[in-house]
C-alpha cells in the first residue's frame, strides 16, 4: 500500500494551527535512559562471527517485547564521540524504551574492523550478511528471561533498512518470531529487480520523496507488487535521514552510491516527517504485537 504524507487542509484553521504548533514543537523529548549494556552474540553468518550488541531495557523484570535496530552505512556511533551512539540511535532507543520495548543495536562493523561503508563501492559486508546478524540478535534476545520471544521486531536505517528488507525476504523458519519490520529510507532497487524476492513478514517503509541517496521509485515498485505486505509512506519534503533530531539539511559528498551517481546526496531533519514517523513506528509495533496476542 502506498500512502503519501499529505499537507493539512486549510478548511479548518483551528485544526491547522494546532497541527503547526505541534510540528514546530516537535516530538516530546524521551526520558533519559541508562547507558546501554554491551553484550555479545553470534551472527548467523557463515563465519559465525561474534559481535557486540548494545542493549537498552525498560525498568522491571518483563518479559518485554523487543526491537532489533540496524544502523546505517556510517556505523552505530557518533562521529564526534566514538564511545557514544549517534544522536539518532540514542533518540530512538530512549523513545522505544519509554514505550516499554527492549532495544538491541547489533554492531555489524566493530568486530569486523569496518569504520564505514558509505564511500565504499566494493563492500566487504553485504546486506545479506547483516540480515544474518539480525537473526543472531533475535536468537540471543529470545533466550533472555526479560524478553518475550514471540514479540520481536526489526528496524533499520538506510543500509540497515536495506538489510531489513533482505531479512524480511528470507524464507527461513528462524524469522517466524519477528512480527514486523520497519525500514527507514532503504535501497529498494535490488529487491525491485529480483522477481523471486517477496516479503515473509509485514514491512513498513518510511522514505522522503526528495531522497537523492536512496530514491523512492524502486520502493514504490515494491509496494505495488506487494500491496498487502508492504506499506510505503512517502514524505514530500523529506530527504535522507529526515528522522534525525535537529540536523540541518546539508549535502554530503564522496558517497559510493547515490541516485544521480555523482556521489552527492542531501541529509537532514524534516520536522513533520520526523514527528509522523515516530508516531507510525509506535503504531505499527503496537499493531503487530497486538495481532500476536489474538
Amino acid at each position: 500500500m502506498v500512502r503519501r504524507f499529505a499537507a493539512v487542509s486549510l478548511l479548518n484553521l483551528v485544526w491547522v494551527s494546532a497541527v503547526l504548533a505541534a510540528a514546530l514543537a516537535g516530538p516530546a523529548e524521551p526520558r533519559a535512559a541508562e547507558p546501554p549494556k554491551q553484550v555479545e552474540f553470534v551472527s548467523r553468518d557463515p563465519a559465525k562471527t561474534t559481535l557486540h550488541g548494545y542493549l537498552f531495557k525498560p525498568e522491571g523484570e518483563g518479559p518485554f517485547p523487543a526491537v532489533i535496530a540496524l544502523h546505517g552505512c556510517g556505523g552505530l556511533f557518533s562521529s564526534l564521540d566514538p564511545e557514544r551512539l549517534s544522536q539518532r540511535h540514542d533518540d530512538w532507543a530512549r523513545r522505544l524504551v519509554d514505550e516499554g520495548y527492549v532495544v538491541m543495536f547489533p554492531d555489524s562493523f566493530g568486530q569486523r574492523g569496518i569504520d564505514s561503508l558509505c564511500d565504499v563501492r566494493d563492500r566487504p559486508l553485504t546486506v545479506g550478511r547483516r540480515a544474518r546478524d539480525a537473526q543472531g540478535a533475535a536468537a540471543w534476545l529470545a533466550r533472555q528471561p526479560f524478553v518475550d520471544p514471540e514479540r520481536l521486531a526489526v528496524l533499520g536505517w538506510s543500509h540497515g533498512g536495506t538489510s531489513v528488507l533482505s531479512f524480511a525476504g528470507r524464507a527461513e523458519p528462524k524469522n517466524t518470531d519477528i512480527r514486523t519490520a520497519v525500514a527507514f529510507y532503504p535501497g529498494c532497487q535490488r529487491f525491485a529487480d529480483n522477481p523471486t524476492w517477496e516479503p515473509k513478514i509485514p514491512i513498513t517503509i518510511l522514505i522522503g520523496k526528495q531522497d537523492d541517496w536512496t530514491p523512492v521509485e524502486p520502493c514504490r515498485d515494491l509496494a505495488k507488487r506487494f500491496p498487502d505486505e508492504i506499506e510505503l509512506v512517502e514524505y514530500p519534503r523529506a530527504v535522507h535521514g529526515f528522522d534525525a533530531p535537529d540536523q540541518r539539511v546539508h549535502p554530503i559528498t564522496g558517497l559510493a552510491y547515490t541516485a544521480s551517481d555523482t556521489g552527492m546526496a542531501h541529509v537532514g531533519t524534516e520536522p513533520e516527517a520526523r514527528r509522523d514517523s515516530i508516531r507510525l513506528v509506535k503504531q505499527e509495533l503496537e499493531r503487530a504485537f497486538a495481532r500476536n496476542r489474538e
